[in-house]
């Protein structure tokens, strides 16, 4: 069955979006997200060199040409400063399909809503495709589908804390009220918690810090790959009922 990951009309192979952000160096990151088989990256325009030859540059090691990038706005804390960053990402790459990301406090580095919805329905007007980081809150990523947003991505616990999916019931809620993408993003540790957002309906896991950080980054890779097409080929197979008692799996008659 054709299954296709299509995010603001343009359609992508793989539902796993990987960051590019804590790896020891840009070799590192060229090998992991060639091993995830991702075929969107994130990258933070704030912190990364994308544009200064002078030094190490992204580009040189990840070929626009053959992967989107998808320039982002962590470490922005206001609606200002978020916006003046994507514009400079226009005027560098024009990339026109971004991520939005307006955080709240450095310590939960929780999304700030009233931000974010304010910088997703200027950027939408000024023709940005605008993926947009968010709460868990069925209300507030309504909100955002309202003004434009073309993904929603909800968090699964704080950034890079490694928590796993903490409020699926929420998730289950936004991703039945969405006509747009669902794609979880933070919180992901390991290849377990990448599957169960899949099964539970999401369209797609943006992961960083639990490539980066683990011990094999490249094998973790390799693994959140795997679990993200297993958990997609699970949920669309349709799990059994869960039933209370036990239920034999062999037949009841003309027993010996």
């Amino acid at each position: 069955m054709e299954d296709t990951f299509t995010v603001a009309n343009k359609n992508f192979n793989s539902r796993l979006i990987v960051g590019t952000g804590k790896y020891k160096n840009f070799e590192e990151t060229a090998k992991a997200v060639k091993a995830s088989g991702a075929d969107i990256v994130t990258v933070a325009v704030r912190r990364v060199n994308i544009s200064n030859k002078n030094q190490p540059v992204l580009m040189d090691f990840l070929d626009p040409k053959s992967i989107t990038y998808l320039p982002n706005t962590a470490g922005c804390f206001t609606s200002e400063d978020a916006l003046r960053t994507l514009r400079l990402a226009r005027e560098i790459g024009s990339w026109k399909l971004v991520k939005l990301e307006v955080l709240g406090d450095k310590k939960t580095l929780y999304p700030n809503m009233i931000e974010t919805i304010k910088s997703t329905e200027i950027l939408v007007k000024e023709g940005f495709e605008v993926m947009v980081y968010c709460t868990d809150d069925p209300i507030m990523t309504r909100k955002l589908e309202d003004v434009g947003a073309c993904a929603i991505m909800p968090l699964a616990a704080p950034i890079g804390s490694g928590l796993g999916i903490q409020n699926k019931t929420n998730i289950m809620l936004i991703k039945e009220q969405s006509s747009v993408p669902v794609i979880i993003d933070a919180g992901v540790g390991t290849a377990s918690d990448a599957t169960i957002a899949m099964e539970l309906g999401c369209d797609g896991v943006l992961i960083n810090t639990a490539i980066a950080e683990a011990k094999y980054p490249i094998l973790m890779a390799e693994a959140m790959k795997d679990a993200v097409i297993a958990g997609r080929k699970s949920f669309k197979a349709g799990r059994m009922k869960k039933r209370i008692y036990g239920s034999p799996s062999s037949p009841q008659e003309n027993l010996i």
